[in-house]
């Protein structure tokens, strides 16, 4: 609000502080969340760092998008969790097996020399180089990209699409999915996957000095845990763990916003007798009745 009081005047000052080489990352502020597991937040102020993290990202997206793999599928325009999910199930549908796995503490573990490499072999201009690299070492020592940031989510991406590209050209895996630092392999033979993950493991560490946290080989029919569902070859299911957040928050008394959320989440999976089990279509023809009833009697008082 404050910024917007001005805000010709105010995006001058960081237009000039940028042009001339005056600008630096600001002291990040820390808080702990510890929902849906406990992390580190890192919280920049909304001017300079924010504004300006978004003008990096309005020039780097359109180089480094159209070079990351088609199933890449987070932060990036047109993409996201459902369009990951529809993949999932195509590639589920006509194979055996899966091996699943995520990185190891993957944004505190990114390197800063390392994704700083990567990003000058396709950056060429000095003064954006200049930018990224304040960006980058903000946060001190020799690696951890801030969740929180805006950067972070791109940077990130950036970094693991040299697995990407190492699985695709490499390993000739041609069913891969990636969402953030999770990504599942398939195939119809279970040594492959065996072989695949060694190389993985060896990519990980001597080419970007991380390590994995999980990985699992299992079949098809177990059902694949991701992205909060719960894939089989011939329906998804919401995960456990989502069916019973859900659960707990529609017994809560929730707001047509919460029920309007939770419809938005399950009708992307069969979840029809768990939804009618919790009373979800009964709750939400009510709080709807509720909201018309208010809507009518504001427009009423408006006349």
């Amino acid at each position: 609000m404050d910024f917007m009081k001005n805000p010709a005047e105010n995006l001058e000052q960081i237009r000039r502080s940028v042009i001339d080489g005056e600008f630096r990352t600001s002291r990040y502020r820390r808080k702990i969340i510890l929902e849906p597991k406990r992390r580190e937040i890192f919280i920049l102020p909304f001017s300079p760092d924010r504004i300006v993290h978004h003008a990096v990202m309005n020039v780097l997206i359109p180089i480094f998008d159209p070079m990351l793999i088609r199933d890449t599928h987070a932060c990036r325009p047109g993409y996201g969790l459902h369009s990951a999910s529809a993949r999932v199930m195509e590639f589920v549908r006509r194979n055996e097996y899966i091996l699943q796995c995520d990185v190891k503490k993957f944004y505190p573990s990114i390197n800063h020399a390392k994704l700083y490499g990567i990003i000058s072999r396709k950056v060429a201009d000095k003064k954006l180089l200049a930018i990224i690299r304040d960006i980058i070492y903000s946060i001190g020592g020799e690696k951890n990209m801030p969740i929180g940031n805006f950067c972070s989510q791109w940077f990130g991406n950036i970094y693991l699409s040299e697995l990407d590209h190492f699985i695709k050209r490499e390993l000739h895996c041609r069913d891969y999915l990636r969402y953030c630092d999770d990504f599942c392999l398939f195939s119809k033979d279970k040594r492959q996957l065996r072989e695949w993950l060694g190389r993985i493991r060896d990519f990980l560490r001597d080419e970007l000095l991380l390590e994995l946290s999980y990985c699992e080989i299992f079949p098809v029919a177990s059902g694949l845990d991701f992205l909060g569902y719960r894939h089989f070859p011939e329906f998804i299911l919401l995960r456990k763990r989502t069916a019973r957040r859900l659960r707990r928050r529609l017994r809560n008394g929730p707001s047509m916003e919460q029920v309007a959320s939770a419809w938005g989440w399950t009708k992307h999976a069969n979840t029809h007798a768990f939804l009618n089990a919790v009373g979800f279509f009964k709750l939400r023809k009510r709080l709807w009745g509720i909201h018309r009833d208010r809507q009518k009697r504001l427009r009423d008082s408006n006349k």
